[in-house]
């Protein structure tokens, strides 16, 4: 078997050339600022001056900045907090989304197109902060990180994209199933899922990233420090420079170091502590984008 070279004309070699440039110029502009801040948060609390803008690795070695911050029980507690809301709240949107969709897509189901229309209501006219505040203390969740949690258990336009993929599979698929005698939530479980696996990973994704981003309603309903989200004690610390927040009188003295601690440097560790986790998440959920809806399934 005789393999050739194919040649690429020199007018695509030149356009994929640019199009590398330029991702490769988006990646340093996005990966240059985090990795500044890392550098900072680990350089020595002396040499912080010495750190510049575009510095990517730090000047010596000191852990002191995530010292402090696992020393600070508030800290740590609203890093405990905003796992919970996150993971929680994700499986609450998950099963919520899929099963809301799942039905609207059944053509049998009774009352569909009003049901649609209110959904479209719903995703155009959403209801204000202040009726939403009257009805959580009247069902007696202030001061709850349920309110949280539960805030868009089910959001319509991810819903309406959720129909869209379940839409997709087959109706051979689903006849066989209840042909052998499967019910709807068989029939969801075992193959209308299993179907939608990127889509369903994707939505977790938004879903997870907008729980762990919340703060504006968790400042509203949320009054207990213990019960504080990481992104409320970010904004207390980094943007309103309360250092309270996360070094007190108690803490400041416990380490022979923090008499010359750099708040830029603290600053710097808590945004990556917050920033990390969501890094970490988005490369086990890159492989479900670029996989098909009906991967595995019987294409029609």
């Amino acid at each position: 078997m005789i393999f050739r070279r194919v040649r690429i004309p020199l007018g695509d070699r030149l356009l994929r050339i640019a199009i590398s440039a330029v991702l490769l110029g988006v990646a340093v502009t996005v990966l240059v600022p985090l990795l500044n801040l890392l550098a900072l948060s680990l350089t020595d609390t002396a040499r912080v001056a010495e750190l510049s803008g575009l510095d990517v690795l730090p000047k010596g070695f000191t852990l002191i900045v995530y010292r402090i911050l696992a020393a600070n029980q508030y800290f740590m507690r609203s890093l405990f907090n905003s796992v919970y809301v996150t993971l929680v709240g994700t499986a609450i949107n998950l099963a919520a989304t899929s099963l809301a969709a799942y039905a609207l897509t059944r053509a049998g189901l009774p009352g569909r197109r009003l049901l649609m229309l209110v959904v479209i209501v719903v995703m155009v006219f959403e209801p204000g902060i202040v009726p939403e505040y009257l009805v959580v203390k009247k069902i007696g969740l202030m001061g709850s990180l349920w309110t949280v949690i539960l805030y868009k258990a089910v959001n319509v336009y991810y819903l309406i994209i959720l129909m869209r993929f379940f839409e997709e599979v087959p109706p051979s698929l689903v006849d066989a199933a209840r042909v052998d005698g499967a019910g709807h939530w068989t029939v969801l479980r075992r193959v209308v899922l299993p179907l939608s696996k990127g889509a369903l990973a994707t939505l977790g994704l938004f879903y997870g990233i907008m729980h762990w981003n919340e703060y504006f309603r968790a400042s509203i309903y949320i009054s207990d420090p213990m019960k504080y989200t990481l992104q409320l004690i970010l904004r207390q610390f980094v943007v309103l420079d309360d250092t309270s927040a996360i070094i007190g009188a108690g803490t400041i003295y416990a380490y022979d170091e923090a008499a010359r601690l750099s708040y830029a440097a603290l600053k710097a560790g808590t945004i990556v502590v917050a920033i990390v986790p969501v890094l970490l998440l988005y490369p086990l959920i890159l492989k479900y984008y670029t996989r098909g809806v009906m991967e595995g399934g019987v294409k029609e």
